[in-house]
């Protein structure tokens, strides 16, 4: 059991670190885990500087983000199950949170400009936030319990 988690650890490992190497050419990062199962990731990253951290632990949480431009963040969290978060960042020096702890909870992010901040808290289920901020020095937090 342990050599076979370990074998797909590894090869998972490979996988990303192989289709991340492109991203690492304008020093930007991207760090996925995935527990649980289904979980789904996508998106892209454009520019230099970029961060993205996708953690997603439940069953069938989806989560795309991309980015464009320079030193934007995105960290995403989502446990649970049906869970998911859109992030677009064309910029720089955007930052997003998002956490999603339940089930079926939804978080759309738009940022396009600069310095613009937004945090998501969505603790139990079916909660949907959305949020697009133009310009610049934009700050959101949303919290749902």
């Amino acid at each position: 059991m342990f050599v076979t988690k370990s074998f797909k650890a590894a090869a998972a490992a490979l996988m990303i670190t192989a289709t991340a190497a492109p991203a690492l050419a304008g020093h930007n990062r991207i760090w996925v885990e995935q527990y649980g199962w289904n979980n789904q990731i996508g998106g892209g990253q454009t520019g230099s500087g970029q961060r993205l951290t996708v953690i997603q632990d439940g069953v069938s949480n989806i989560s795309i983000n991309t980015q464009d431009g320079a030193r934007n963040e995105a960290a995403v969290g989502q446990v649970g199950f049906n869970n998911g978060a859109d992030t677009n960042q064309v910029g720089a020096r955007n930052s997003v949170g998002i956490a999603q702890i339940g089930a079926r909870n939804n978080a759309a992010v738009g940022q396009y400009g600069w310095n613009n901040a937004t945090a998501i808290v969505q603790n139990g289920t079916g909660a949907s936030a959305s949020v697009m901020q133009s310009g610049s020095n934009n700050s959101v937090a949303i919290v749902q319990d």
